[in-house]
């Protein structure tokens, strides 16, 4: 196993809503909590032109997850992911602070760059549009943000964000929120921006080059890869790192714990249950996946 640090000693395990109504997906959240998994998570889309692309309605992430937060005590909640860039920061710290404190210090950001078809960055004038300019936006954003954790008044001047004073008084219940950005991976030639960028944070959503999210899922040879790579490449080896992986487990319970054991000995902290097939996934089939559980490993 590599020698990343979990944040606990034991892989968690997360579901993604990744259809259904408000009120469906707050039903998934507590669901999910009274059967065991470790979080929750929404997605974070505005209005997509992709072709056959879909993936359900474009609810407010922030909204479910604060509506998530009080009914529910122990889980994680998140989005993935949330995409920084085509929003405002001073907006987007106030709601991950808000439902920062509602959850009592459970939410966490996965974060990444956007995808090119989401008309919040086609549609709207001045926005960053190329991945290079995107990935700037993304850095830029995620500074701002925690410098308005510090609750010190402090004025910022970027590329893509420039602001005058701003003080947050109410810091994160746990001092700042976890970040885990997105990170592509490649063995033979690392993309060293996208993985530097990650090491600067809390953990890494690991994603190959592919034409789909299913395409995009690294494999447990990737992972192996990865986790030695960042147990090299990291300053402080002491502190928590966290390995998120998006999959699927399989219904039998036994080949579910196979593959849940196969990505832990890979060095996967997070295994994110992620069903996205608008053919064949409903809001009734995640509610019928998330009350089977996690394996046991």
């Amino acid at each position: 196993m590599s020698e990343v640090r979990r944040s606990l000693g034991r892989m968690r395990f997360g579901f993604i809503g990744s259809y259904g109504s408000p009120e469906q997906q707050v039903h998934l959240a507590r669901e999910c909590e009274a059967h065991g998994w470790d979080g929750f998570f929404t997605w974070d889309g505005v209005s997509l032109d992709a072709g056959d692309f879909d993936a359900g309605a474009t609810w407010d992430p922030f909204a479910l997850l604060g509506a998530a937060a009080v009914v529910t005590e122990r889980i994680a909640l998140g989005a993935m992911v949330f995409a920084p860039p085509r929003r405002r920061p001073w907006e987007l710290a106030q709601q991950a602070l808000t439902v920062d404190h509602l959850s009592g210090g459970r939410l966490v950001l996965p974060v990444g760059t956007g995808v090119p078809f989401d008309r919040a960055f086609t549609s709207v004038p001045g926005q960053p549009i190329a991945l290079r300019d995107r990935a700037r936006a993304l850095d830029e954003v995620l500074d701002w943000l925690e410098r308005s954790w510090s609750t010190e008044t402090f004025a910022f001047e970027g590329e893509h964000v420039a602001t005058g004073d701003f003080q947050f008084p109410q810091a994160p219940v746990n001092g700042r929120i976890p970040v885990w950005p997105v990170g592509v991976w490649d063995a033979e030639r690392p993309p060293r921006r996208s993985l530097d960028r990650a090491l600067r944070w809390d953990g890494i959503v690991p994603q190959v080059r592919g034409e789909s999210p299913e395409d995009a899922e690294p494999s447990p040879d990737d992972i192996t890869a990865l986790a030695g790579w960042i147990a090299e490449h990291r300053d402080d080896a002491s502190e928590p790192f966290d390995i998120i992986y998006q999959g699927r487990l399989d219904a039998d319970p036994a080949v579910a714990a196979d593959q849940a054991r196969a990505a832990e000995e890979a060095g996967v902290t997070w295994w994110i249950e992620s069903w996205w097939d608008p053919a064949s996934v409903t809001p009734e089939f995640l509610l019928d996946r998330a009350r089977q559980g996690p394996p046991a490993v």
